[in-house]
């Protein structure tokens, strides 16, 4: 890695340890947990057992009473789908929305890796481009992060289908799914719809203040990252204002009705705004629906 690249982890390592530890400190924990059971032993029944975990197959083959016996299941795997397209370029602050995703990345993965669960990546653009098998550890979570920070993206293109393919092939069993993306997508929503029953899936939208509201500020050349289009506004106009926030409004309502139909979250997260309020908020708000 270059020094620059070192610098900017160590940075995030220490910025959003801390926030971890102050923030989320049993947020996630709460928020997600494990299915509770699985399954252990076979024994024989003992006064003072439910009588409901008899196993009445083995009883019937044994001719004793049998029971089943579970554990708790409390380790979670975590994938997080990062999108690295051209879009993710964008951003009106000091930083753009890809480096929000590193952000956003690296805290959910140091939350996982101290809830002691395991934490893998998929980062896709048009295609799947990079894949993390799911871990444990906090050498394993500095890899994610790096590799989310250093990856150089051959697709320009968004193929949120692409990557949740690949979740339903190296990821049969349950796992927790974070979708880090702006959703300037579309054409994802069959590929969905099965995962969502499987899997515990939030959607996480990483926007910009730019792209709900203009500025007054005269003709503005706009470029479409994604397929190199361009035009002109006169963001002087107030209706074109107007036309630009409802666009705006109107493509985060579709995205979440869409969502919510498939029982997936929608968290709005502003990276050039106090993101981190809001994904707290958020894990505050689940934990409180499962108890």
């Amino acid at each position: 890695m270059d020094r620059e690249l070192i610098k900017k982890l160590r940075r995030i390592e220490i910025v959003t340890g801390r926030r971890v530890n102050s923030t989320f400190a049993g947020e996630y924990q709460s928020a997600f947990k494990g299915k509770g059971i699985e399954f252990e032993e076979v024994r024989l029944y003992q006064p003072g057992d439910d009588i409901r975990d008899i196993d009445w197959n083995v009883t019937a083959r044994s001719g004793e009473p049998h029971i089943k016996r579970f554990r708790e299941e409390r380790e979670l795997t975590v994938y997080l789908l990062v999108d690295f397209s051209e879009s993710g370029l964008f951003g009106s602050a000091d930083k753009d929305k890809r480096d929000t995703a590193a952000e956003l990345a690296a805290v959910i993965a140091f939350s996982a890796i101290r809830n002691n669960d395991r934490v893998g990546l998929i980062g896709y653009t048009d295609r799947v481009e990079l894949f993390v098998p799911a871990a444990k550890g906090t050498r394993h979570a500095l890899r994610i992060i790096r590799d989310v920070l250093s990856h150089r993206p051959v697709g320009k293109g968004t193929a949120l289908k692409c990557a949740l393919e690949y979740l339903g092939r190296v990821q049969p069993k349950r796992a927790v799914v974070f979708m880090i993306s702006d959703f300037y997508d579309d054409g994802y929503e069959k590929r969905l719809s099965p995962l969502a029953l499987k899997h515990d899936m939030t959607a996480l939208l990483l926007t910009d203040k730019r792209e709900r509201e203009l500025p007054a500020a005269g003709l503005i050349t706009l470029l479409e990252r994604e397929t190199g289009r361009m035009r002109i506004v006169d963001s002087r106009s107030e209706k074109v204002r107007t036309r630009w926030a409802a666009a705006a409004r109107a493509r985060i309502d579709a995205l979440n009705r869409s969502l919510a139909r498939r029982g997936i979250p929608l968290v709005q997260l502003d990276s050039s705004g106090d993101w981190i309020k809001e994904l707290s908020l958020y894990f505050l708000r689940k934990q409180a629906v499962g108890q």
